[in-house]
């Protein structure tokens, strides 16, 4: 494997966190922590313009890494999950409370997958595949987590 390749292998598996033997996707999840805080601090087209970059990119890299790997969406790659938590927390305030009811959120949607995200799942193919219906868990949780928002800042 050459070093583009390895390199394509490292970011689609979150600096290789999504090859920790146990909830990969939980600990990918994680990673998307620091993007939101990095981001948040953007004005927010600016933020947005970032994400939409970084989502480009989760694509295109889990492209590459379903055809290294020989596999369609395998386990170690979680870069999808990243961008699915920073969706799901993009344009809300920064807060501890926010990143833990937004985690939990994002987890239970992603993991479940209500319409229509087992439906994106199920019919796009590739890198749009993989991380689309994430990018659709974290739209839903991002309108779950307004609307429960009074509530969590009241705790």
């Amino acid at each position: 494997m050459n070093l583009r390749d390895r390199s394509v292998m490292f970011l689609a598996t979150g600096f290789s966190v999504g090859r920790l033997p146990m909830a990969p996707g939980t600990f990918g999840s994680l990673l998307g922590l620091p993007l939101w805080l990095g981001i948040s601090v953007l004005e927010p087209l600016a933020a947005w313009m970032v994400l939409a970059l970084f989502i480009g990119c989760a694509v295109w890299i889990c492209q590459r890494a379903e055809q290294l790997l020989e596999a369609k969406d395998p386990g170690c790659i979680v870069i999808d999950e990243v961008a699915g938590m920073a969706v799901t927390l993009m344009g809300l305030p920064v807060s501890a409370p926010v990143a833990v009811g937004g985690f939990f959120l994002f987890r239970v949607l992603d993991i479940t997958k209500p319409p229509p995200i087992r439906f994106l799942e199920r019919r796009l193919q590739g890198g749009a595949g993989v991380v689309f219906d994430d990018i659709a868990a974290g739209i839903m949780g991002n309108v779950l987590l307004r609307c429960l928002l009074p509530m969590i800042e009241a705790m």
